[in-house]
């Protein structure tokens, strides 16, 4: 049978930051919404893959659910008139076109900043979901078992997961580097929540830190972040007293002129280091701090060249990136073709066995367990040389495309519609 793999994908690329908030699914929404698409439509080899950059589901149909699927989304989501955002979709109906974009999305080819180092972990734990939820077949496991190989010869091979290659990752990263040999658990303090800081505390939970405080103005703000990443939330009016206990400060305060003062710090009576991260444009660390004994200063500038050189490397190596995947949908295309053909080989292997078996009958009770064994091994072997040509041709007809007439000229001669197919 022909696969018929499709996908429906709504992402940064045309649904803003508000939309796809409201159509994120979490593990417990996820679970829930394969279990729907499992009941409602008549497809195999299900998978949902949600991050904070795109909600996407692929499957395996000769029909396009992409409606349907839309209307389950909401029923699992309580959006009512969840139509109004099917524009905000991007549908690939064409099996191809649904592989390759499943191979790039997992890369990290299609994520806001290139090379994304989550989302191949997002895209195990997509497998794992579907995996627990029965909704993965033959098809799948082995497309996304070549996916985590590619995406291990892309490690191995490419610079494309080298170094951070976006602002808040290159703040993280900078903060591993400064607190290395320093500090084994750094107590961070981040203050000032909006997008970039948001971002980086996010990043701040998803690698491992969990001495984390953080602080906003608008206190509301502050405890939905903290709820969502699991972090302890200090009132604004406390800055001074979680300046004096973080070992690191990063500020994305929103203002035109710097919160972060020489005389603020020098009140801290820095006894060791104390590094803060300056994401504000402009600046909300005054540039002065650096000189208080102790303390040293990074701005945006620092982490922005950092993330770029990461950056650069990363697209330069897009191309061995793309080649690497040719490559491993050639393979997996292979034995896509070769599963279209195993119920025909299987069919054979049967009847000749059927065939075999029955002229056994007829001359085994007149031989002695030596000769019967030995008629056993070579009518086995016999039937194993017989197999093979037709099967090696079959598969390489798959690959030319060309199989259908084959099966066809087996199904006719060893009447292989009417014979069971082994499960094995």
């Amino acid at each position: 049978m022909l696969q018929n793999f499709k996908a429906i994908s709504l992402s940064y690329k045309k649904a803003p930051l508000d939309i796809r908030e409201l159509i994120a699914l979490d593990e417990t929404s996820c679970r829930l919404f394969l279990q729907s698409l499992k009941s409602f439509i008549q497809a195999s080899d299900i998978l949902v893959l949600s991050t904070c950059n795109r909600t996407e589901v692929y499957y395996n149909s000769d029909k396009d659910y992409s409606t349907e699927i839309v209307k389950l989304l909401g029923i699992t989501k309580g959006i009512e008139n969840i139509s109004q955002y099917l524009d905000y979709f991007t549908i690939l109906n064409e099996h191809d076109d649904a592989v390759q974009h499943l191979f790039d999305v997992s890369m990290g080819l299609e994520s806001q900043v290139v090379g994304d180092m989550q989302i191949s972990n997002q895209a195990k734990q997509a497998y794992q979901w579907a995996a627990d939820n029965e909704t993965a077949g033959p098809f799948l496991h082995r497309l996304m078992h070549t996916i985590f190989f590619t995406n291990k010869r892309v490690v191995q091979e490419t610079s494309f997961r080298d170094g951070a290659a976006s602002t808040s990752y290159a703040a993280i990263e900078l903060i591993e580097e400064l607190t290395a040999d320093t500090v084994a658990d750094p107590a961070i303090l981040v203050v000032g929540l909006g997008e970039i800081g948001a971002d980086v505390v996010r990043n701040l939970k998803d690698s491992g830190y969990t001495n984390v405080k953080i602080s906003n103005r608008t206190q509301a703000k502050a405890k939905a972040l903290a709820e969502e990443c699991g972090l302890e939330v200090l009132p604004f009016e406390d800055i001074v007293k979680g300046m004096k206990e973080a070992d690191v400060i990063i500020s994305s305060v929103a203002r035109e002129t710097p919160f972060f003062t020489k005389e603020m710090v020098k009140r801290l009576d820095v006894l060791t280091f104390k590094f803060f991260i300056d994401l504000s444009v402009p600046r909300s660390v005054e540039p002065d701090v650096e000189t208080v004994p102790g303390v040293l200063v990074y701005n945006i500038d620092t982490i922005q060249n950092k993330a770029s050189e990461a950056l650069q490397r990363r697209i330069s190596s897009i191309p061995k990136v793309k080649e690497i995947i040719t490559e491993s949908i050639d393979q997996f295309n292979d034995w896509s073709k070769e599963m279209m053909v195993s119920p025909t080989i299987n069919r054979l292997k049967n009847a000749l066995e059927t065939i075999r078996q029955e002229e056994l009958v007829r001359y085994m009770k007149k031989l002695g367990p030596k000769e019967s064994e030995l008629v056993e091994n070579i009518t086995k072997s016999m039937m194993q040389k017989v197999l093979k040509l037709p099967v090696l041709q079959l598969k390489a007809a798959c690959k030319r495309g060309e199989a259908d007439t084959l099966i066809d000229v087996l199904n006719d001669l060893f009447d292989l519609e009417n014979q069971t197919v082994d499960s094995q």
